[in-house]
């Protein structure tokens, strides 16, 4: 138990007297690759929380990951994206919270459901759009398994 406790009170101590900022890295830190990826961040890069500057790695790390057809679906989602009114992404963005926020079963039932919808024919999937337009959440039923 002392042991668990020293433990602890050293986090404490180590994390405590580190500046936020100092967990992140300077723009020579990025490896070239991460540095052509990020390129429009290299100005302001130290000015970036490290939070934020780990999420952009993590980024241009998967980025680096991909074959070349993922990185042109990224880029067209990407583009599409950019195209949204202003409100509509707002809304994408608080839904997207609000599935983070759900138990993960929810998750994972939601996930499951749009595995299936994405995998119908276009039009089965145009015909149960039309019909969730017309009857709402409330009556809509599909053949999908839960």
């Amino acid at each position: 138990m002392s042991r668990y406790l020293l433990w602890i009170a050293f986090l404490l101590v180590f994390f405590s007297g580190i500046p936020r900022q100092a967990l992140g890295g300077s723009w020579d830190q990025l490896n070239p690759e991460e540095q052509q990826i990020l390129g429009q961040f290299k100005d302001r890069w130290d000015q970036l929380p490290a939070d934020r500057q780990e999420r952009l790695r993590r980024g241009a790390e998967r980025w680096q990951r991909m074959t070349p057809e993922e990185r042109k679906e990224a880029q067209e989602r990407f583009r599409r994206w950019q195209e949204l009114p202003p409100d509509q992404r707002e809304m994408i963005r608080k839904r997207y919270q609000e599935f983070r926020n759900l138990p993960p079963e929810e998750q994972e039932k939601i996930r499951r459901g749009s595995k299936w919808f994405r995998e119908l024919p276009p039009e089965e999937r145009q015909r149960l759009r039309q019909k969730w337009q017309n009857e709402g959440p409330g009556g809509f039923r599909s053949k999908r398994p839960r």
